[in-house]
């Protein structure tokens, strides 16, 4: 059996005195859609970001494409063929939307394919295209969330981790966002979605987590995990 793309082993975050990770496990394997699933609090933004090396593990591991992330600064995991779009976008606001993707390209071992991952960009995502030129800090929530998606995906990763991509988008993005997400699944882009929406995460998953108060509870292959009440009830909040 092939090694995972990614395997985290009993992950451990800490700020403090207070423990924002206590116990998370997970693999992802390559071509693979994986959902993070959990309530508001559960663990998925501070898992991530672990694992993207923007904050700093109390224990355990993290290994991609066979190598361990554990104590690697954020840029050289982006080097490696990990990258984040992350929660609440954290976009140059003042920059153009095009200077924005331009700066997800620094991490291009192969700098001569910017223009190649630009046109990538732009066709999956059409209205980025149009607003080339328009300041970030001036488009809506749901083109500020494709634009950082663009620019995770100006980097060429092998693995694109998605934070929360449907907060507080109106349903018709939602939709148009989820359809990128396939897409790129389609192309053999490997993704670790965390999501609240649990019910439109599953549905386009291979296998999910569920994670409560920092701890993995549950997994499986996300059509059973869509079916079983105990774990809707319990866990995620939805069925009867």
């Amino acid at each position: 059996m092939n090694a995972p793309l990614l395997k985290v082993e009993s992950l451990e975050v800490r700020y403090g005195d207070l423990i924002g990770v206590a116990d998370v496990s997970l693999e992802v394997a390559s071509g693979q859609v994986v959902a993070l699933l959990g309530t508001n609090g559960a663990g998925k933004t501070t898992t991530l970001n672990a694992i993207a090396g923007l904050i700093p593990s109390s224990a355990g591991r993290v290994d991609f494409d066979q190598q361990t992330l554990v104590g690697q600064p954020a840029y050289a995991i982006v080097r490696r063929g990990l990258a984040l779009a992350p929660e609440g976008w954290h976009l140059f606001v003042q920059q153009t939307v095009e200077n924005n993707l331009l700066l997800g390209a620094t991490a291009l071992r192969n700098r001569g394919e910017t223009s190649s991952m630009l046109d990538r960009v732009y066709t999956l995502f059409p209205k980025l295209a149009q607003r080339r030129k328009q300041r970030a800090g001036t488009m809506s929530g749901g083109e500020r969330q494709m634009l950082a998606v663009g620019r995770a995906l100006m980097s060429k990763p092998k693995l694109l981790l998605l934070d929360e991509p449907s907060l507080g988008l109106a349903p018709a993005i939602v939709e148009n966002m989820y359809a990128a997400f396939v897409q790129l699944h389609h192309e053999g882009l490997t993704l670790l979605l965390a999501e609240q929406a649990v019910e439109l995460a599953l549905e386009v998953s291979d296998y999910a987590y569920v994670l409560q108060v920092g701890r993995s509870v549950y997994s499986g292959p996300a059509a059973e995990l869509a079916q079983d009440p105990r774990v809707q009830k319990s866990y995620l909040g939805i069925g009867a």
